[in-house]
């Protein structure tokens, strides 16, 4: 154990024990029990050892404890808990183990306990599991025993207070540069779109990243499960669902928050992930003149898009017919991106076509080239249909 952890552990229990009165230490307070704390084990410390000690008891006491060095890691995006002694964590290259002291179980199941009550959760054998927003956009998930028969289990997602740009997804290879035009059109253009994907493809990077391109003179509703969109726009309107408590009360979801989006003057309805009813009141809301609205939805292709709309129309209690009625007059366009390794790339953008009555199909209208990440790629069947829409020529 380093000195800086002994003393840190030092003013800890200085805290712990009742030393200090009140809602507890405020900087001033934490100063001086470091520096009683190097008195007490003989040691001088320099001014940048005092503030390593310090940040050290700050993140025992209202951060992420020894997890806290971790997620302030550049481009670390992932930070995962399997046991005291078992930590992964990503920085863009794949899931890679770190040493990292957490203690016993009784400490980790501690931190996550900690961790919940901090943002407004409970975490106990009742409630077994939580998933919640915390500051500074990191986005926590714990499981505990013995839902986790391993043991406590805390998985934490790093999400980027600045959005990537349309350029910047270029430069990652993550977007053809002869896209780029194309989708800034989706939002000139007012089209409703969803962003189709797997997990961890990329679909709210790319959603945050277009709604940066929205007019500063508009208003944006954000409708999400936990906070993950941070869009770089001045007039942004957050609403977050809440889970029911161990009664089963309390509960907000997110097809109540759509409907009350609707009513604060929106000039844009953003659901960050359609997994439910929602879907019902966010297709509802397009049709009824909110254009420009727009999504994420999970789907592993394009072509399976309208079967999930399908799934999710079923959850709000509406018949296969009805969803696809709804959804062929309400959007515009997908846009699907997939994870391959570690590359993350928009691959297809399809029109959304009229196939017959009450019926609709996915056109392609853009193909990306899967061995030439900065090639246009090609054109499908989708693309003069998509083109006239969005503004643009059909030839280009």
């Amino acid at each position: 154990m380093s000195m800086i952890e002994v003393l840190a552990g030092g003013v800890l229990s200085r805290i712990r024990s009742g030393l200090v009165i009140g809602g507890g230490p405020g900087e001033a307070d934490l100063l001086a029990m470091v520096r009683a704390a190097c008195a007490d084990a003989g040691r001088v410390l320099g001014a940048d050892d005092i503030l390593a000690v310090t940040a050290r008891v700050k993140a025992e006491l209202w951060g992420l404890g020894p997890l806290q060095p971790l997620v302030e890691l550049p481009d670390v995006t992932d930070v995962l808990v399997n046991r005291p002694d078992e930590v992964w964590l990503d920085r863009g290259s794949g899931l890679t183990r770190v040493p990292c002291a957490l203690g016993t179980e009784d400490d980790v199941r501690a931190l996550a306990v900690r961790l919940a009550a901090g943002s407004g959760r409970r975490l106990d054998e009742a409630a077994p599991w939580v998933d919640a927003r915390l500051g500074h956009g990191i986005r926590l998930h714990a499981v505990i025993p013995p839902v986790s028969s391993g043991g406590t289990l805390i998985s934490l997602r790093i999400l980027r207070p600045d959005p990537f740009d349309l350029p910047a997804l270029v430069r990652a290879e993550t977007l053809p540069p002869a896209w780029s035009g194309v989708l800034a059109a989706l939002i000139s253009s007012r089209a409703a779109f969803l962003i189709s994907g797997g997990t961890g493809a990329g679909k709210t990077t790319l959603l945050a990243s277009l709604l940066s391109l929205v007019p500063v003179t508009e208003r944006l509703v954000l409708v999400e499960d936990v906070g993950e969109l941070w869009p770089r726009h001045p007039h942004v309107v957050r609403l977050e669902a809440r889970h029911a408590n161990v009664e089963g009360r309390g509960s907000v979801t997110l097809d109540d928050l759509v409907r009350q989006a609707l009513r604060m003057r929106p000039d844009r309805v953003v659901v960050g992930e359609c997994r439910g009813a929602e879907v019902r009141d966010l297709l509802a809301a397009l049709n009824t003149g909110h254009a420009g609205g727009c999504g994420t939805v999970h789907a592993n292709a394009t072509a399976d898009v309208p079967a999930r709309l399908e799934a999710l129309g079923a959850l709000a209690g509406l018949s296969p017919a009805a969803i696809r009625a709804q959804a062929v007059a309400a959007l515009d366009a997908i846009v699907h991106v997939e994870r391959s390794g570690q590359r993350r790339r928009v691959i297809e953008i399809a029109s959304v076509q009229r196939s017959g009555p009450g019926e609709f199909s996915l056109l392609p209208a853009l193909i990306a080239d899967p061995n030439d990440p900065v090639s246009p790629g090609r054109t499908g069947p989708g693309w003069d249909a998509l083109s006239r829409r969005l503004g643009l020529a059909s030839s280009g």
